[in-house]
Formats: structure tokens, C-alpha cells, sequence
């Protein structure tokens, strides 16, 4: 099946706690796995989706042995049209900028409350 990486509209006809079941207009079925609803933690799928929603989907994979479409929402706006969503690049340096000035921000926020008094 060629449809990786393509956008489609389908139906959620059932949800688990591991992910939640769609169908397409050409009746095929596919999971999209609790991992591909969201970046951050999902504790409950509801929260995202309903059963009966109609919304869209990536492809991103094929299951040969049971005919069945590997589906993400995670990068799509799902609930509107379906558009790529961009995602802002982690950086390298993590947590060092505050490390390196929140000594410098906090004497800075004491001399300003003292100069007030």
C-alpha cells in the first residue's frame, strides 16, 4: 500500500486504553496507537477523541497481516483540515541558560524591590 505519509479523514469507531480504532471511507480499519496522540502524556484517550469523531489521520504504516492502516494525529491538526503542524525544535543546551543566570535575575529582582522601599 503506497498511502504512507498521506492525510485521510477517518471515523473513530472505537477507543482502548492503548489507542483508539478508525475507519476509512474505503473501508479500512486502522489503530492510531495511545503513542501517536499526543507528544506529551495521554491518560486518557477521551480526552482527545470521541467515538463517532470524524478526523484526520497520517498514515504511518501498513499492517500486511491484518490489512491494517498505522495512523498518527500527533503532527496534524486533526480536528480541522488536516494540516502538517510545525514543531519547535528542542535545544541543545536544555536547562544550562538558567543555571547560567538565575543567580544574575534574582540579585537583579532583589536590588529592584529594595530600590522601591
Amino acid at each position: 500500500m503506497d498511502n504512507e505519509n498521506k492525510i485521510i479523514k477517518v471515523k473513530i469507531t472505537g477507543i482502548q486504553t492503548y489507542g483508539a480504532f478508525a475507519s476509512t471511507n474505503d473501508n479500512m480499519d486502522g489503530l492510531i496507537h495511545i503513542s501517536e496522540i499526543s507528544y506529551g502524556y495521554v491518560k486518557n484517550i477521551n480526552d482527545y477523541i470521541k467515538i463517532g469523531d470524524k478526523i484526520y489521520a497520517e498514515v504511518i504504516g501498513h499492517n500486511d497481516n491484518n490489512n491494517q492502516l498505522k495512523l498518527s494525529i500527533k503532527d496534524i491538526d486533526y480536528k480541522n483540515d488536516g494540516s502538517r503542524l510545525t514543531r519547535i525544535a528542542e535545544t541543545k543546551s536544555g536547562f544550562k541558560p538558567l543555571k547560567d543566570n538565575l543567580d544574575k535575575w534574582i540579585n537583579d529582582k532583589i536590588k529592584e524591590i529594595m530600590d522601591k522601599m
